[in-house]
């Protein structure tokens, strides 16, 4: 019988640049089968990276144009574009690179089975990938890791403690120092002791107080944000040292400061040496 299968969930947006709103799937309506979006880039975006998803995908062009390169029978790079009113195939498994010319440009993207971050392939490094099965091999026990992270409702974030406590007397949304040239999301993960590694291959040379912040993804998600879990990516214009087989939860907007919204559950002091080198977590890591 009919019913109410969910409502448009809003699962990017960029002011000014992109919006994302998904109406089936995984977030707006808990299926797994197939997704539906409504997608807008109020302006020009031609860096997509190539791309290799394990699902098939139709996008129907409602207003600008989609440029997909691909490679043809021959091994020869080429593309094709598709116009408002044209729906665009991509089958599972092909190496593509879109790209979007035309601001105000909105498509529906339909993905079967349904888009899921882990589900969507895109290269590192301009290294060249052939088919989801080459691009990463994962052990059952990593894959189940995997799902038991991406399913916590704490993730972590750590920042410079000058940094918070400026939003937090503001009474404005927190924002690391390269959002915007990270792709408009806030780097955080679901294993805090990650955290160690990951501050002394990007921040041994700042100086000064950090902390990490215990955040819920619920309250995020309630407060309007996105978290999405993806692989791991670079910070500013350093590189990621992190394993490719990992996930990391990306938070596509800012951190509220506001304490009733519930989003900052904890803080911890991170311990440092004379020398930068981050030592711990104290209460979090050093138990």
């Amino acid at each position: 019988m009919p019913k109410i299968a969910g409502n448009t969930t809003t699962v990017v947006e960029i002011d000014g640049l992109l919006t994302i709103q998904e109406l089936v799937g995984n977030a707006s309506t808990k299926d797994d089968e197939m997704s539906i979006a409504l997608v807008r880039y109020d302006k020009p975006a031609t860096d997509e990276p190539w791309m290799v998803n394990d699902y098939d995908e139709w996008l129907n062009v409602k207003s600008g144009k989609i440029v997909v390169a691909f490679k043809n029978e021959d091994g020869i790079e080429t593309s094709l574009e598709a116009n408002a009113g044209e729906t665009l195939f991509v089958g599972k498994g092909e190496r593509v690179r879109f790209s979007f010319p035309v601001g105000g440009t909105e498509y529906n993207p339909i993905c079967y089975p349904a888009f899921r971050p882990d589900r969507s392939h895109r290269e590192e490094n301009n290294e060249e990938i052939e088919s989801p099965v080459k691009l990463r091999e994962v052990k059952d026990d990593d894959d189940l890791q995997c799902r038991e992270e991406s399913e916590a409702d704490e993730i972590y974030h750590m920042c410079k403690t000058t940094d918070w406590e400026a939003a937090v007397a503001s009474r404005k949304a927190y924002f690391p120092p390269t959002f915007e040239a990270d792709g408009f999301f806030t780097h955080a993960t679901a294993v805090a002791e990650r955290l160690i590694e990951t501050a002394n291959h990007f921040y041994t040379s700042s100086k000064g107080e950090w902390m990490c912040l215990q955040l819920s993804r619920s309250a995020l998600k309630d407060a309007g944000i996105i978290t999405k879990f993806e692989e791991p990516a670079a910070v500013g214009k350093t590189e990621s040292n992190a394993e490719s087989s990992l996930i990391c939860p990306h938070i596509y907007g800012g951190i509220p400061t506001i304490e009733s919204l519930g989003v900052l559950t904890k803080t911890y002091q991170m311990l440092r040496n004379d020398d930068g080198e981050f030592l711990a977590i104290t209460g979090l890591t050093d138990n």
